[in-house]
């Protein structure tokens, strides 16, 4: 099968043996497969590792075969990865032995990936293939962060930092769904149009003076992924007694701050990374519930792939980036 690989420093397509499911394990045919930022990530973190790893967390297809002791699954179900592997239940962080498909595990960077049968869900009908194909990991992270750790609530107020991310598309419309004010910032004019269309009330331009332009406003919750470069800023305009939760740092991961003004302001700051089955289940319930899709920025082709990268690279992306495998 043809797989898109790191490899020897290299990212390439390569001809890869096709997968077999054990005891426990469905063979998926990737229609559609997601990209997201780990995908940039992992290729450094390997550096000139000799043997061939296949790219990819997020992707969507049919049951291909399935191995021994499987069951309520069927050769040619439609199903999507959960690539959040064995965190089962709702917990405060990820259980001993969990990892994110795609390193060290192969991904969905190819025509067909093989996986626990724990780690699929049907498809939900509403979705098209390239939205099924690119939900699962940017949606988990922004539900977990927004509502199991953020606490978010009808009539609170929620400031997202950096509107364009795959994430804070799948955090507007959760916001939204539940009654709650979306505020977001990006420094194009172009992103900042497109998050009012998705929902958001209001969109600042990253390089204002957010003290300023928000001071009428009561934020109740931030969600941070930026990192240095705008964790100080998001924490001045957070109300006292406020909430805000981080799952990445696409800057610099180490930030200084004044810990009395912290603890004088009583903020409350929690971690959170990807989510649990549960969480993910709870989602997807949620996006059925309100007829919710994921913005699909554009889709390539599998021959396209380093196109792919290099696009996801660039980040002018608004939403999600999906890569057709399988027609």
């Amino acid at each position: 099968m043809k797989a898109f690989v790191h490899e020897l420093g290299e990212l390439k397509i390569k001809e890869m043996d096709e997968p077999t499911a054990q005891q426990g394990q469905v063979v998926v045919s990737i229609k559609v497969a997601g990209l997201n930022r780990r995908d940039l990530i992992i290729p450094n973190r390997l550096g000139n590792a000799g043997q061939a790893l296949i790219l990819g967390s997020d992707g969507a297809g049919v049951i291909d075969s399935i191995g021994e002791s499987v069951e309520g699954f069927c050769v040619g179900d439609e199903v999507m990865i959960n690539p959040a592997l064995r965190w089962y239940d709702n917990s405060d962080a990820p259980p001993a032995g969990f990892d994110i498909l795609g390193m060290p595990d192969n991904g969905t960077f190819a025509e067909k990936v093989v996986i626990s049968a724990e780690q699929v869900e049907i498809k939900p009908e509403h979705l098209s293939w390239e939205e099924a194909g690119v939900v699962a990991l940017s949606g988990l992270t922004g539900y977990r962060s927004l509502f199991t750790k953020g606490n978010v609530k009808k009539g609170d107020t929620v400031f997202i930092p950096a509107a364009g991310s795959g994430v804070s598309s799948f955090l507007i419309q959760f916001a939204k769904n539940i009654g709650a004010k979306v505020i977001v910032t990006s420094r194009s004019e172009e992103k900042r149009k497109m998050a009012l269309e998705l929902g958001a009330d209001i969109a600042l331009d990253t390089n204002g003076d957010w003290e300023k332009e928000l001071a009428d406003e009561t934020i109740d919750l931030i969600i941070e992924s930026v990192g240095r470069a705008t964790f100080n800023r998001s924490l001045d305009v957070l109300k006292k007694g406020g909430r805000i939760v981080i799952f990445g740092a696409t800057t610099e991961d180490t930030v200084d701050f004044d810990l009395r003004k912290f603890f004088y302001g009583q903020y409350q700051l929690f971690g959170s990374t990807m989510g649990s089955r549960e969480e993910l289940r709870s989602m997807l319930s949620h996006m059925e519930e309100f007829k919710m899709k994921p913005v699909v920025d554009h889709t390539f082709k599998f021959d396209q792939a380093q196109e792919a990268i290099d696009y996801l690279k660039e980040g002018k992306q608004f939403g999600k980036i999906a890569l057709q495998i399988n027609k």
